[in-house]
């Protein structure tokens, strides 16, 4: 169990649950082969000061790289699921119902707190408000990050730097609102994310292939909860993935968009056109930024470890706009959804 003093000179590290305090907080790590990232993400959290005790729990999918045993002896509970029985709403369902805190914080394996003071700016506004069911936290990049990941993380809207509280009046005002206002609305991240246990005993995530803090979000407000996005605390998170994992999450998430709020973000073909040139031409800038160059014929070829080049370029192009308009198309359509271990 992690103890603090917020503020202080010195936090008492952390270690596992062997007193007998109970935890006002939990963090609940959802894990599968993260003995990479998840060094620096037990390390930050061992760091933070607060003046609460903390619980560490993480929900295990058949890891293969020694991610159980880099966690036994650095945490208070480790559950363990059949890798195929993942689901982003249950499996994050599993790990709350065995915490002891009334403060539940979602983290996943590879999002670094930022400061020592990340748990604290994460939970000071559900101590201080009763009215809130949530918060989340703020994403920055990882020093890595390809030009193109830092282009688009700097949209989503868990990166600005104003914080904010959402509320809804009722369910007519929402349905009243233009569908992305209705996603505006209800952003939430549970990539870093702090849930209040006695709300998620009314409002438990549901199964979902993704967006399960978006459903969830959508199904708090409307019960009359409100939510409270938190800059100050801060993550380290982003990624680099194929063009193929980013259409099969893109394509994922936009059927759920429309599902959950009737979003279509690219609604016809020549929209869908005019998506591709544009980003063709966003990441094709992002290359020739990132590489020092204005020529892409300068551009190295891609070598093992190398950045996101040209031809990822061209394909990330096409994928994210391809997911979108085909997910959003086919739930207006009614087609049945392909499920993907991917994402």
């Amino acid at each position: 169990m992690g103890s603090g003093v917020r503020g202080g000179a010195g936090a008492t590290p952390w270690r596992p649950a062997g007193d007998v305090t109970p935890p006002r907080v939990s963090v609940v790590l959802p894990t599968r082969n993260g003995a990479a990232t998840l060094p620096a993400v037990l390390d930050a959290l061992s760091r933070q000061r607060v003046d609460f005790p903390f619980e560490i729990i993480a929900v295990d999918s058949e890891s293969s790289d020694g991610t159980p045993e880099l966690l036994r002896p650095r945490i208070d509970r480790l559950i363990s699921i059949a890798a195929r029985s993942f689901d982003h709403g249950l499996t994050r369902n599993l790990g709350v119902e065995n915490v002891r805190g009334e403060l539940v914080v979602l983290l996943v394996q590879d999002a670094v707190p930022e400061s020592d003071e990340w748990l604290a700016a994460l939970t000071e506004p559900l101590l201080a408000d009763a009215t809130l069911a949530g918060t989340f936290a703020r994403q920055r990049p990882r020093p890595d990050a390809s030009a193109i990941t830092r282009h688009y993380l700097a949209r989503w809207m868990a990166t600005a730097e104003t914080g904010h509280v959402a509320a809804v009046a009722n369910r007519a005002e929402f349905a009243a609102l233009d569908p992305m206002e209705r996603l505006r609305r209800c952003t939430f991240d549970n990539v870093c994310s702090c849930i209040r246990r006695s709300v998620w005993t009314r409002f438990p995530f549901k199964a979902t292939p993704i967006a399960e803090d978006l459903e969830w979000a959508r199904d708090v407000l409307l019960a009359g909860h409100r939510l409270a996005y938190v800059p100050r605390a801060t993550v380290i998170h982003s990624h680099d993935r194929s063009a193929r994992y980013e259409f099969t999450r893109t394509y994922l998430l936009h059927r759920r968009l429309f599902e959950l709020f009737e979003v279509r973000a690219i609604p016809t073909l020549p929209a869908l056109a005019r998506a591709i040139a544009t980003s063709l031409a966003v990441h094709l800038r992002c290359v020739r930024a990132e590489k020092g160059t204005g020529a892409l014929s300068e551009v190295p070829a891609a070598g093992k470890g190398s950045r996101p080049l040209v031809g990822r370029a061209i394909a990330l192009a096409f994928a994210w706009p391809l997911g979108q308009y085909l997910g959003a198309l086919s739930a207006m359509r009614g087609w049945k959804p392909f499920r993907s271990r991917m994402v």
